[in-house]
């Protein structure tokens, strides 16, 4: 184990931010490919169940039309991927692709206790998932990583204000939870 651990460190798995990078790279990635097939029919169709059960977003349909409702999502995962990228430069920026990235995901994960025959009958129903529930369960991830991301982005906006301000209190990004202060990390 000790030669796998030694390994693992001469290729850089403890690099300062290599998961944050990572993460953030991902995300990105992610929302450019969901965002390229919503232009396209099949994706529109597929949407369908989904978006018509969405508690956070049934009323696009009545508004946009199925693929008027596919294309705004598609353009709406365009726009968080492009300010999340922009946030490896600037953290204001990242703060708004990620507060947009956990809007999307709530809104997916929110689909799931509403998705007609989610849970699979012939196993007793939930928590056993037909496919299209199953399909959401990587929300949760994703949800998670973008919650993660959002809070790097505020503390390391925060960094940034304060070595510029040079005020004497320094938010630091791993403060733990016991040391809080009126809602920010302080030392």
């Amino acid at each position: 184990m000790n030669l796998i651990v030694r390994a693992l460190i001469r290729l850089g798995i403890l690099k300062k931010d290599l998961d944050y990078h990572l993460l953030r790279a991902s995300m990105v990635i992610i929302f450019f490919f969901f965002g390229y097939q919503k232009w396209f029919q099949y994706e529109a169709q597929a949407l369908l169940p989904y978006i018509g059960h969405g508690p956070l977003l049934f009323w696009m349909y009545p508004v946009f039309g199925v693929r008027g409702a596919t294309y705004f999502l598609g353009v709406g995962e365009w726009l968080f991927g492009a300010l999340l990228f922009a946030g490896y430069w600037n953290k204001k920026l990242g703060i708004l692709g990620a507060l947009g990235s956990c809007f999307s995901f709530v809104a997916t994960t929110t689909i799931m206790p509403f998705m007609p025959d989610g849970g699979a009958a012939s196993a007793g129903g939930f928590p056993a998932m037909t496919e299209r529930v199953a399909f959401l369960m990587k929300d949760l991830i994703l949800l998670a990583v973008s919650v993660y991301l959002l809070r790097q982005d505020v503390i390391r906006s925060s960094l940034f204000k304060t070595a510029v301000s040079d005020s004497k209190s320094t938010v630091r990004q791993d403060a733990s939870p016991t040391e809080a202060v009126a809602g920010c990390y302080c030392r």
